[in-house]
């Protein structure tokens, strides 16, 4: 059991790795677009300023001020000079795209090192910029697309069985007694580029899962199966609990907001509808009974930790609706609460959860 718990940890490790490795990349790709978008506003930007450019020449023309032939050399000459341009600015780009592919996005995006470019505006400090500047002191990180997050979840409310054949209504477990808890890590990762409206929703999850019988019963093991019986003294608390080690994953939808300065990109959900569907599995670390009740006038309480038959691994189907981080959240266990049962029981669990962003 130890294994699979060592196991399960160095696989979500393991994810998270990935996870950062993937951010910078997006780092790199968001930076190269940006200036590829430049390069091709390069020619836009020289046409136009060549235009007006032909434009105050025609107007000098048209005054008498300069000749026909005058008019046409400097229309030449600006055009030759523009063309120019065009060919130095996306020059300049070029390499430094290159250069950004070549050192990476994380020797370019920390806190001692920046690239600046500009034709003819002003740079971070003020100072007017034609070309590439570089820093090299003690800058401020730039911080782009947040892909991926994590965050602290709490759930908890109602714990019961589905039976087989059975309502319910008729369940031997009481309704309002029977709670489970849950409390985990989950991170949140957008899947598309340019939109947050899917996300995936993972992490690590303690279960506890509890199980209150009613009439006096407790549960025992007859030959392999594990059923409710009634005590023979008056019980004043009997209650099963599963302790489970879950790892779930959801696929989120809903809408975001969109913010983007120069320092940052960020796709918010704070007061936002949300919605998820998905499952968990995992392992069940330890089942435990325990019994309170009177014997000779002494109370007495009775911790049992034993299988009760089981199951050892767990998984199954939940979900969860609401506003910002309080959610209604629902799951079920496809996998029997009992090993080898002759009726099948299945755990269901309704409540409220936390997304404790």
């Amino acid at each position: 059991m130890k294994t699979i718990t060592l196991y399960l940890v160095l696989l979500l490790i393991s994810l998270l790795t990935q996870n950062l490795l993937a951010q910078d990349d997006e780092t790199l790709k968001y930076k190269v677009e940006e200036l590829e978008m430049k390069k091709a506003a390069v020619a836009q930007v020289e046409r136009e300023a060549l235009r007006k450019e032909v434009e105050i020449i025609n107007e000098s023309l048209r005054k008498g001020e300069i000749s026909q032939e005058k008019a046409q050399e400097r229309k030449k000459e600006a055009a030759e000079k523009h063309a120019k341009n065009i060919e130095n600015k996306v020059a300049i780009l070029q390499n430094t795209i290159e250069l950004l592919k070549r050192k990476g996005a994380v020797d370019l995006n920390t806190e001692t090192s920046s690239i600046e470019i500009a034709f003819g505006g002003d740079d971070n400090e003020g100072d007017v910029l034609f070309g590439i500047k570089y820093n090299s002191g003690n800058q401020k990180k730039p911080v782009y697309d947040k892909r991926t997050y994590g965050e602290p979840i709490i759930a908890f409310g109602l714990n019961n069985a589905i039976i087989d054949e059975q309502s319910l209504e008729d369940s031997p477990y009481k309704i309002g007694g029977s709670r489970f808890f849950e409390i985990g890590w989950a991170w949140r990762t957008r899947v598309f580029e340019n939109t947050n409206f899917l996300r995936l929703h993972y992490g690590l999850s303690f279960q506890l899962n509890g199980l209150k019988p009613i009439d006096n019963q407790y549960f025992v093991v007859n030959n392999g199966q594990t059923e409710l019986q009634e005590f023979n003294l008056e019980l004043k608390k009997s209650k099963l609990r599963m302790d489970n080690l879950v790892v779930p994953v959801h696929f989120e939808f809903g809408p975001s907001k969109f913010t983007k300065t120069d320092e940052q990109i960020r796709y918010s959900i704070h007061d936002k509808f949300r919605f998820g569907i998905g499952g968990y599995g995992g392992v069940n670390l330890s089942t435990r009974q325990k019994l309170k009740y009177e014997l000779e006038g002494d109370e007495v309480k009775d911790k049992l930790k034993r299988s009760y038959n089981t199951s050892n691994f767990v998984y199954g189907l939940s979900g969860y609706i609401g506003f910002d981080s309080v959610l209604l959240y629902a799951k079920y266990d496809l996998n029997p609460i009992f090993k080898n049962a002759t009726v099948e029981q299945h755990n269901v669990s309704l409540g409220i959860r936390f997304d404790l962003n």
